[in-house]
């Protein structure tokens, strides 16, 4: 059966404010919301300030006691992107400021788990700490605090993922989604609210002329915008100008050697540095680490201050991430065939509103890009489950707009009790935990909450539109500004067009991919039509035949070739035209 695709194209304001001397991208800022020019001038003292993250002021007391008595300090962080960035992050600036005894910790995904487990904090007794200050973690980690306050170790955390209902009594909590918060922004990655402990640190240590005070903390928003786009956090106001005052410094060449080396890697142009380039060539490959490997690897090469040595750590880097697509693409094709499978099984996949799979034989690293993958794939909440030792299985959500998959788990675990071991996450993704023998259960109950959400209604995949294009609008010039001007992403959505188009050729290219020539179709909304223009279509196959009238969502890109640039459309979406 073909799937019904929706094609909706968002309405600019009626009254349009100027933004921008560029019409289109005038239109652009208008419909997302943009209220002023100067909010698209990225200016970092326009950012709120630190004192309005909850107990941040008791954090920084401890901080200072800390660096007075000389105290160890023990960086805990998070094994994926966003951790391995706020453990640099931390780590760099505190012994800038005169912190002598400053180490960090991340745990092994396979041995410990996610967070400040009592089992990570026996590892870090070993390292005799005076305070453990977790980044990315460490809000829903009441025994792993209740275990470090028996050692005598204090602890504060720094974390941004939604709160449980009980919280561990840590020496303070700076998140700011916790009820008391009153930041005027609840979507700041975990390296965002490191940064702004340190901004607040570095405050305190001005006030009480302290020379370390005059560390330049805008030289680490490198690192603060490379876990803020990979952690795929909303960019609202604040995160937009964390996000491009870190892309303004790579582009200039001011980042870490390890971000220049991965950079390199992955064969991009730190001059011409987007925030598509943090989500496709440098979290990946940092990611690889953490999911294959151990993520001390990861923070290695961003700590690194020896071009050469980064070089090879990135090398290392690149090479488990080839790795990990390998394994990914193994467990995608095992799991497609179950879904396209004759069986019982396959016609729940099917017909299920939430799907769950388990394959004791999958990679635990791994299941959350499958996760991600599938859910694109099906339009509906996926959970991929691998084992985890004899009795037990881990499990990573991916979730579609209108289900927020925590909630679910959430409110699964109240009226079942017992069902999980535990869970956590954001609205679009988080991890659980629970018994081999209760899979079977989880799964019915899960697809009966995912159904209660949807309203029994399984909703048609959607691609929102900005609308259509002029041929004179589909430019090189309007592409180059678009893809440079900001960062787009979660929350604030890069501008998407959609028009019908004349196939005039189409090949597969690479892996999948579709290379096609588009003639601009005279139904488009345009009086100048019959333009052909290149464009390229990832994981799209090939079923469209020359002379076939599609329907296509696209972006507009720039192609670089051998020294020169031209415009090329980047195809999202592309259907048979049924007008």
């Amino acid at each position: 059966m073909t799937e019904v695709v929706t094609i909706t194209r968002t309405k600019a304001p009626s009254k349009l404010l100027k933004l921008h001397e560029n019409e289109l991208l005038n239109r652009l800022l208008n419909t997302r919301g943009v209220a002023s020019p100067e909010e698209m001038e990225f200016a970092l003292v326009n950012l709120p300030k630190p004192d309005t993250l909850p107990a941040i002021n008791v954090a920084i007391e401890r901080l200072l006691h800390a660096r007075r008595a000389q105290h160890k300090v023990l960086v805990v962080g998070d094994y994926d992107c966003d951790g391995a960035t706020s453990t640099c992050l931390a780590v760099l600036v505190l012994r800038a400021m005169g912190f002598e005894h400053v180490d960090y910790l991340v745990p092994n995904r396979f041995e410990y788990g996610y967070g400040l487990s009592p089992a990570i904090v026996e590892v870090a007794a070993e390292k005799k700490p005076d305070l453990i200050f977790t980044v990315d973690n460490g809000i829903a980690s009441v025994d792993g605090v209740e275990r470090a306050n028996k050692h005598n170790i204090d602890v504060i955390v720094t974390d941004h993922h939604l709160p449980p209902d009980v919280l561990p009594k840590a020496v303070a909590l700076v998140n700011p989604n916790l009820a008391d918060s009153v930041f005027p922004s609840g979507n700041l990655a975990g390296v965002g609210v490191c940064f702004y402990v340190m901004l607040a640190l570095r405050a305190r240590l001005a006030k009480e002329g302290i020379a370390e005070a005059s560390i330049n903390l805008a030289d680490y928003l490198d690192l603060v915008a490379i876990g803020t786009v990979a952690d795929v956090v909303p960019l609202d106001t604040v995160n937009r100008t964390l996000v491009e005052q870190g892309l303004r410094r790579i582009r200039a060449g001011h980042a870490r050697p390890g971000v220049l080396a991965l950079l390199s890697r992955a064969g991009r142009v730190a001059q011409r540095m987007t925030a598509s380039d943090i989500g496709f060539a440098i979290g990946p490959r940092l990611n690889a680490a953490g999911r294959l490997d151990d993520m001390t690897r990861g923070i290695a090469c961003l700590l690194c201050e020896d071009d050469v040595q980064a070089l090879k750590l990135a090398t290392e880097l690149d090479e488990l991430n080839k790795k990990r697509r390998t394994i990914e693409k193994k467990m995608r094709d095992e799991a497609e065939a179950i879904i396209a499978g004759d069986d019982a099984l396959a016609d729940l996949a099917r017909d299920t509103f939430g799907l769950v799979l388990f394959d004791e034989n999958w990679h635990q690293g791994v299941i959350g890009i499958v996760a991600g993958r599938l859910k694109d794939q099906l339009n509906k909440p996926v959970i991929v489950m691998a084992a985890d030792g004899d009795d037990f299985a881990k499990g990573s959500a991916r979730s579609i707009p209108g289900v927020h998959i925590r909630d679910v788990l959430s409110r699964l675990a109240t009226q079942n009790p017992g069902l999980m071991n535990k869970f956590g996450g954001h609205a679009m993704a988080a991890g659980l935990t629970l018994a081999r023998s209760a899979i079977d259960e989880f799964t019915k109950v899960f697809n009966t909450e995912v159904k209660r959400v949807l309203g029994d209604t399984l909703p048609n995949r959607e691609w929102r539109s900005d609308g259509s294009l002029g041929d004179g609008q589909r430019s090189l010039s309007n592409a180059e500004l678009i893809n440079n001007f900001c960062p787009w992403g979660q929350g604030f959505p890069a501008p998407l067009f959609d028009d019908l188009f004349i196939i005039e050729s189409a090949r597969e290219v690479g892996t999948g991919h579709l290379k096609a020539r588009l003639r601009s179709s005279p139904d488009a909304q345009n009086t100048d039509y019959g333009t052909i223009y290149d464009a390229i279509a990832f994981n799209q196959p090939d079923c469209f035949s020359p002379g076939d009238t599609v329907h296509v969502v696209y972006g507009l890109s720039v192609n670089h070739y051998r020294g020169k640039q031209s415009l090329q459309l980047q195809v999202a979406h592309m259907q048979i035209s049924e007008r």
